[in-house]
């Protein structure tokens, strides 16, 4: 078959990344792939195989225009069969003009938990204010619109399936629940870099956006090293919010238990070095660094998001906490510092736990392609 992707990952243009080698995968799998995605002046027009890549130059104004333009003329060139967009907000949005007066049907990907109210709520009294973009209540507006003209639905897991079913009912077709494919290799251990003298590392990946409320992790530094020096965070990845954490670092006078360490190509194998992986995530879809942690083997705190209470069941796998609440996730710190039995048993638990779930999801790509199939038929 031939199917077109209107993508939001500038990634896939280069040919070295873990999103290309994604790509690679379901091109194989589908027959003929087109992406079409927003890009920079070095990203180039490519063939790489039955996958072909197309860059969109445009400012964010016209972004839509301009992806549902080149997509359009995709369709009419090469037979497309059947679009799927990467979310249902502006690439689902381009999607749905690019099919417009074509033969072409429209497939919609989810892959973040858009329906919570963390979506668009910046805190609450517990916790630190985060700048949530006001562009999310408009995207909500968006996916009210798009969602009921596709023929098919993927989401990433049941929690977003639920939540979809719940709002919209009968007006969308049943999502299908299939998940972010992750490497089941289990890692070899990376050292940590050195760092000011801290023992007990603590350890986040992931962007730095509003949506991971790392401020609630340096909130629950905040309370837990004045009992517990030793404590510490490295902080992996980077993004729009580096320069605010860096000054909310040097605020709380937490300079001597937190580093930054920018992009990492071997996060998974640092995440194996420290003593706990922390995520604070107002939101996810999936949570693909928790399936990470879980392989690196190492214990986890997280907020009650994504594949929680469906993949990891909270206390016998990962200490879950609610969102937006720097106390209890201080507490679960303390809990990994001062119970080394339970630092060493919820990891063996989160791996089994993993290694069943991703031996029961198949082959993604081919699930890919199935699905595509069947919303085309």
């Amino acid at each position: 078959m031939k199917a077109l992707f209107v993508s939001n990952d500038p990634t896939i243009f280069d040919p070295a990344s873990a999103a290309r080698e994604r790509m690679r995968a379901y091109a194989r799998a589908i027959g003929e792939l087109h992406i079409v995605s927003a890009a920079d002046s070095l990203a180039r027009e490519e063939q790489d195989g039955t996958l072909f890549v197309y860059p969109v130059r445009a400012c964010k104004l016209f972004r839509i225009r301009a992806l549902a333009r080149r997509a359009h003329a995709l369709i009419l060139e090469h037979g497309i069969e059947i679009v799927s967009a990467q979310d249902p907000f502006e690439q689902g949005l381009a999607a749905l003009r690019a099919v417009a007066l074509t033969s072409a049907k429209l497939h919609i990907q989810v892959h973040t938990d858009f329906l919570s109210p963390w979506f668009v709520r910046s805190g609450n009294w517990r916790s630190p204010s985060v700048r949530m973009p006001l562009l999310n209540r408009w995207r909500i507006r968006v996916a009210d619109r798009v969602l009921p003209k596709a023929v098919g639905i993927r989401v990433v897991s049941e929690r977003v399936k639920a939540s979809l079913m719940a709002h919209y009912g009968s007006c969308i077709p049943e999502p299908s629940v299939i998940p972010v494919a992750v490497d089941p290799a289990v890692p070899e251990p990376v050292r940590l870099p050195e760092h000011p003298g801290f023992t007990f590392s603590l350890i986040t990946v992931g962007r730095l956006e509003p949506e991971k409320r790392i401020e609630d992790i340096l909130a629950a530094l905040k309370l837990v090293v004045p009992h517990y020096p030793m404590a510490g965070l490295f902080i992996v990845g980077d993004g729009r919010e580096r320069r605010r954490l860096e000054r909310m670092v040097r605020s709380l006078g937490l300079r001597n238990n937190v580093m930054f360490t920018g992009e990492r190509s071997d996060a998974r194998s640092l995440m194996a070095s420290a003593q706990a992986f922390i995520q604070a995530s107002a939101y996810e879809g999936y949570s693909r660094t928790l399936i990470e942690a879980a392989l690196a083997k190492v214990p986890i705190i997280t907020t009650d998001v994504g594949i929680v209470g469906e993949v990891f069941k909270g206390y016998e796998d990962v200490l879950s906490v609610p969102v937006a609440d720097p106390t209890a996730l201080s507490l679960s710190i303390v809990g990994f510092i001062e119970d080394t039995r339970v630092r060493l048993e919820l990891p063996a638990h989160a791996l089994t736990a993993v290694q069943d779930h991703l031996a029961a999801q198949g082959d993604i790509p081919t699930r890919i392609r199935e699905d595509l199939v069947r919303a085309s038929a």
